[in-house]
């Protein structure tokens, strides 16, 4: 079986966030091989660790995938004030004697995004919603290639590191089974408030969770590698809450044309035709536009925007929402049926070095602070007595289940099997019996 195949029947997908099937994205050939060991958000814990404690295992998964693809470079790229993680990855290559080499980004935000990683690493732009591959480059999460080198020993997906931070006795590290609640995790951090909300992710991208059913609800997927404990009240809940009718109403009296929204847009900078000051500048008649050519006119730079929130929760001094109306846009240019001209030679602005976001800034920005500069170093493992295991954790089609009430189920037993098209294998994460199968997926109970 090669690595293709291995990675396809372990079920692995991008484990930083986007859960992009691995399988697709490693059938291909490519320059150049990107690890992505930068945590792109703040106060993340989860790549730092796995770089100290699986140095070897990482060196070794990227230059197996370098030589899978054809990659003249295999690089890891993560921030140069990661002293001990580079002192760790580089004792790696040299006791491996690894063609692998270290690349050391400054301290900014999003420093984890891709593409922004690709201009860095290589100086090529990728097209306007384009993909590394476009440019000659395959970029990969640093928790992924310890999936995949996994799967080269036949070992499924079914656990998965994290930390959690915010609100708690000290940040963690947890080594979970796939589907454990998330109420389990907070717990084992000792929170410091008994009535808290949630972002499963980092603070600018992640995905905030305020009512008391949907905490309850949530669980660990093949995708999480962050959960921030903060009080109800906290200012990113207040902000995710606004409504567009309020943005839209907010940006009709308030914006200045200041244009620091577009001047600090990462995909601006690397290039791309963004500029989030005309596109609010036109949101008070974006109702009245019936013609498609005007529409795309005012608005088509919206289709670009990567959702990474340094317009509105960094740039603007108004404190306006130009990501929330770049999202609403894009939904209107896809119902509108308007294909949106893609640039597919951009060229890195000038300024594209000078004008990034310091985290640190960011940090304080987002009422942060508090939580800066405390880092997790123990590692807790869990063993719930219950998993609920979704069938879709990936982008694509969710899984078909193969298993029904009252099997029993090993740990890497296939519980539900990729559809047809874009999909990946799902895999019991425990030992024990299924309690109950539904469309959104599987209950486990451990066996006494």
């Amino acid at each position: 079986m090669n690595l293709t195949q291995a990675v396809r029947e372990a079920g692995v997908v991008g484990a930083g966030g986007a859960g992009f099937p691995t399988h697709v994205k490693l059938n291909a050939k490519a320059e150049c091989f990107i690890v992505n060991a930068a945590e792109c958000e703040p106060l993340i814990e989860t790549d730092k660790y796995l770089c100290r404690t699986f140095p070897e295992q990482v060196v070794a998964a990227a230059a197996a995938i370098a030589a899978h693809l054809g990659a003249k470079r295999a690089v890891i790229a993560l921030k140069g004030k990661y002293r001990d993680e580079i002192a760790a990855l580089e004792g790696a290559i040299s006791k491996l004697g690894a063609d692998v080499e270290i690349f050391q980004m400054a301290t900014f935000y999003p420093a984890g995004d891709e593409q922004t990683m690709v201009q860095q690493v290589t100086g090529r732009s990728v097209p306007e919603r384009g993909l590394p591959l476009d440019v000659g480059c395959v970029v990969d999460n640093v928790g992924t290639l310890l999936n995949v080198l996994q799967a080269l020993d036949g070992v499924p997906v079914t656990q998965k590191y994290l930390s959690v931070v915010g609100e708690v006795k000290e940040p963690i590290m947890l080594h979970v089974p796939i589907g454990t609640p998330l109420t389990e995790c907070v717990a084992a951090a000792e929170p410091t408030l008994t009535d808290y909300a949630l972002i499963v992710g980092g603070p600018m991208m992640g995905k905030p969770l305020t009512k008391a059913e949907d905490i309850a609800a949530a669980v660990v997927t093949k995708t999480t590698g962050n959960i921030i404990v903060l009080p109800k009240d906290h200012y990113l809940f207040r902000r995710a809450q606004l409504s567009l009718d309020a943005i839209r109403h907010q940006t009709k009296s308030a914006c200045i044309q200041c244009r620091m929204c577009t001047d600090l847009c990462p995909r601006y900078l690397i290039g791309h035709q963004i500029r989030p000051n005309l596109v609010m500048r036109s949101l008070w008649r974006e109702k009245t536009i019936t013609d498609d050519g005007q529409y795309l006119a005012a608005f088509g730079d919206a289709a670009n925007c990567c959702d990474c929130g340094v317009c509105e929760m960094f740039a603007c001094p108004m404190g306006l929402s130009p990501r929330k109306v770049n999202q609403y846009i894009k939904g209107e240019l896809r119902q509108r049926g308007i294909q949106v001209p893609r640039n597919m030679e951009p060229q890195a602005r000038q300024f594209v070095d000078d004008r990034k976001t310091p985290t640190g800034r960011l940090i304080a920005r987002l009422g942060l602070a508090q939580y800066d500069g405390k880092h997790a170093h123990a590692c807790k493992t869990l063993e719930p007595e219950r998993v609920f295991i979704p069938f879709q954790q990936h982008i694509g089609k969710p899984a078909v289940p193969v298993k029904a009430v009252g099997d029993t189920v090993a740990v890497g037993d296939l519980l539900a099997q990729a559809a047809e098209g874009l999909s990946v294998n799902i895999h019991a994460s425990i030992d024990g019996v299924v309690e109950q199968v539904t469309g959104a997926g599987a209950t486990i109970r451990r066996k006494e």
